[in-house]
């Protein structure tokens, strides 16, 4: 069972590469594979962030405009292709939030109403190999850089939510994210390079 779920997790992933790389070739059948194959987890994402239905809805149309001029910079080699897609999704709301000046977290009680059904993007990238070694680097940040990377990048939390949550600087939680980031993407290529060579 556990096999043909992998199997079936490896099938999704490559047909959603495949459609990445017809989409930066031009080809708008490609985009709408990609947008088939998506649509539901990255509606999920923004209507996480956006806590507003057809904010959302307009956010997403803009995920996907940003896909189709960034489908060319899609590299499989670097990241798996919905944890990819989730980051434009992600950084797109929260742009949104930004410019609407919403800053305000949103209630657990809130959350649970208006969330998809579906499983979110961060629970279908677990399976995925580049995933468990994200994972694994996370344990080897300090507690305050790795805190910082989930909230912001798997909770979707804004840096100005996460100083508040924290009572934290601003300032502080931005340099924990950058210098988290560098030394993620250290750990991270050590690792590949040792996964390489068993």
């Amino acid at each position: 069972m556990q096999e043909a779920s992998f199997a079936s997790r490896s099938e999704n992933r490559a047909l959603l590469v495949s459609a990445i790389h017809l989409a930066a070739s031009g080809d708008a059948a490609g985009l709408r594979n990609v947008y088939d194959l998506t649509s539901a987890k990255l509606f999920g994402i923004c209507l996480r962030i956006c806590a507003d239905r057809e904010a959302a809805e307009d956010v997403l149309q803009d995920v996907y405009v940003k896909v189709w001029r960034r489908a060319a910079s899609f590299d499989a080699s670097r990241a798996s292709p919905v944890s990819w897609l989730a980051a434009i999704a992600r950084n797109a709301a929260v742009d949104w939030r930004r410019a609407e000046h919403r800053h305000d977290a949103i209630p657990d009680e809130a959350m649970a109403e208006i969330a998809d059904d579906a499983p979110l993007a961060d629970t279908l990238m677990e399976g995925d190999e580049e995933r468990r070694r994200l994972l694994v680097c996370l344990e080897g940040l300090p507690s305050e850089q790795s805190g910082a990377i989930r909230s912001a990048f798997l909770q979707g939390l804004t840096y100005q939510q996460l100083a508040d949550r924290s009572d934290t600087p601003l300032g502080t939680v931005k340099s924990w994210i950058r210098r988290g980031m560098l030394r993620l993407n250290r750990l991270r290529k050590k690792v590949l390079s040792l996964s390489r060579l068993r």
